[in-house]
């Protein structure tokens, strides 16, 4: 088994794996930040229950899905997908490090080779990681740290109509998050298709479709981020900017 985990073939499976349970963590993420947008459409955007309780009646489809993810399973959960992570991460930098061992440094990358028919992710999957992991920290101050942390050390998580509004009012902001995102495509569209390839769907027939299908599923985590972006940014400047609501924000934040 040590031997497995060692040996190029156990350590991209070992990515693979931690890389799709990123892929489902995503999707449930992106669908539940993509209530807001819905809200909005819906006229309940902003709406919390005054009863502060999980679940209630009166909140928004956003807040009740945060009430999913503060729910005891979730919890149990965030450790093991922040566990696949970390995982994820040091096994990406060790296969990429290797990588760049065997081929005798960066500068081979300058040589005609199998590499040169590899897409631009494919031979930048580390330094797309990189750029995830470093705005990852920024996203994680934005909200985590205001939510699933202070429940965490007992407190009470903020608003979470809230920290949209107060991340997102600002266009910078946006921009950074949309680099981000781009990035997040990049590196999702490569790696699916290539943990399937991993775990031995390799022939021509099925390739061709799994990375097809990889496309359409790093496009819909995407754009399930980047519309509630957006739509956060048109709250925050346009439809909230002279409310009650938006005002005592400011104030707050």
């Amino acid at each position: 088994m040590a031997n497995f985990l060692t040996s190029s073939i156990g350590k991209k499976f070992i990515q693979s794996v931690s890389g799709a349970f990123l892929v489902l963590f995503l999707l449930l993420h992106g669908t539940i930040n993509f209530f807001s947008v819905m809200d909005s459409f819906y006229g309940r955007f902003g709406k919390v229950a005054a009863d502060n309780m999980p679940y209630s009646h009166g909140d928004g489809w956003f807040q009740l899905g945060c009430d999913f993810m503060s729910s005891p399973f979730i919890k149990i959960m965030v450790p093991i997908l922040a566990l696949g992570f970390v995982i994820h991460i040091v096994y990406g930098i060790w296969l990429s490090y290797e990588n760049i061992k065997k081929r005798g440094g960066l500068k081979r990358y300058e040589v005609a080779s199998k590499a040169k028919n590899d897409s631009w992710s494919a031979k930048n999957m580390a330094v797309l990681g990189i750029l995830i992991l470093g705005l990852l920290g920024f996203h994680l101050t934005h909200f985590w740290a205001k939510m699933q942390l202070q429940e965490f050390m007992g407190g009470e998580a903020e608003n979470p109509y809230y920290l949209l509004i107060a991340t997102f009012r600002n266009p910078w902001v946006v921009a950074c998050y949309i680099v981000w995102f781009i990035a997040l495509f990049l590196h999702l569209e490569h790696g699916f298709w290539s943990m399937f390839q991993t775990i031995g769907w390799n022939n021509k027939k099925w390739l061709k479709r799994l990375k097809v299908i990889g496309i359409l599923v790093a496009a819909i985590i995407v754009l399930l981020f980047v519309a509630t972006a957006l739509n956060a940014y048109v709250e925050a400047n346009y439809v909230t900017a002279s409310s009650q609501y938006t005002q005592a924000l400011l104030v707050i934040f």
